[in-house]
């Protein structure tokens, strides 16, 4: 039987940078990374900054080479330019011709790919108005802010129509309504059936975006799986939110209460799990306050990514000074 193609599959991915000025020594960027990411999904890959994730998506497109292991994006060996005609590609920092407006730097991507004329300009106009550039399309880009620049290297990441899209903190320079934007966009993407790969710190955007992630420190994968089991934890705690209760009902509650929190009005109660909703709910209304929200507190991707990257940086903490030469 044959086993379905992945879209990005790597072998002990290693990549070493000599640093010092006299006596150069090994630091190590990625430390053996075997990853696979499958057709038709978006992968988050997730970690703090100098995790190694820039390193990672620049050994893919080979802007740099690895010192050891090896990689195949659709089934394709890293230098073969019949795969790199298939992808797309936001860099972390794009930066382009500024001499250009927005409008010619995409017909100049598109020649790159060797797209007819036609076709060029119906898709140079689509995009421009996919990423909110129809306006300032015909602006030299020395001319655009930060978050303009970010919008472009969207389009052009998405002129030869790729089937795997590879985005570099994507939403880096952008406001609060490009941020959303954007994420719009990838939800787009993904409903087209593209296979999207992107890095990022930003955790509540990969928890909106990722069917998966994986979690790079210190260039090493601490893990990798589905956010639905990641996220299928049991319950830590209950949460109830009241408003204006009376003191002999504050009194009450808060004697089973672990916390109480006190912001104008509401009351916030967190009770342990081993609470019933139910119980809760009808000791509530036999003190006779009004409820806000009875909720139920269930770890999230920050909680799980944080005991993943404490749980490591402890381990290591002992011979951070010490150099890897493997």
């Amino acid at each position: 039987m044959t086993l379905p193609m992945l879209a990005v599959e790597t072998n002990d991915l290693t990549k070493d940078y000599a640093i010092g000025f006299w006596r150069k020594r090994p630091r190590r960027a990625l430390d053996h990374l075997n990853l696979q990411v499958e057709m038709d999904e978006t992968f988050g890959l997730l970690g703090p900054n100098g995790a190694g994730k820039s390193t990672t998506l620049k050994l893919l497109f080979r802007l740099i080479f690895p010192t050891s292991g090896s990689a195949r994006i659709l089934g394709h060996e890293l230098g073969d330019l019949a795969a790199h005609a298939r992808l797309g590609f936001l860099p972390e920092n794009p930066s382009f011709y500024d001499h250009l407006s927005a409008r010619e730097f995409l017909e100049y991507a598109a020649q790159l790919f060797g797209i007819d004329s036609t076709t060029t300009r119906r898709r140079t106009t689509e995009l421009l108005e996919r990423v909110k550039l129809a306006d300032t399309g015909d602006l030299p880009i020395r001319k655009f802010s930060k978050g303009m620049v970010q919008r472009l290297g969207i389009a052009q990441a998405l002129i030869n129509d790729p089937e795997l899209i590879f985005l570099d903190e994507p939403m880096s320079g952008l406001d609060p309504i490009g941020r959303h934007e954007m994420r719009d966009l990838i939800l787009e993407l993904r409903k087209q059936g593209k296979t999207i790969f992107f890095s990022t710190h930003i955790l509540s955007d990969a928890e909106m975006l990722c069917d998966r992630v994986g979690i790079l420190n210190r260039g090493k994968l601490l893990g990798s799986g589905e956010l639905r089991q990641i996220l299928r934890m049991e319950v830590s705690a209950i949460e109830m939110v009241v408003e204006s209760p009376s003191a002999t009902a504050l009194e009450k509650l808060a004697s089973c209460a672990q916390s109480l929190t006190r912001t104008g009005g509401r009351v916030r109660l967190e009770f342990g799990s081993e609470y019933d909703t139910n119980r809760l709910l009808e000791l509530a209304l036999s003190c006779g306050v009004r409820i806000v929200s009875l909720n139920p507190v269930k770890s999230s991707l920050e909680d799980y990514f944080m005991a993943q990257v404490g749980a490591a940086t402890e381990q290591r903490a002992p011979e951070k000074d010490r150099v890897q030469t493997r």
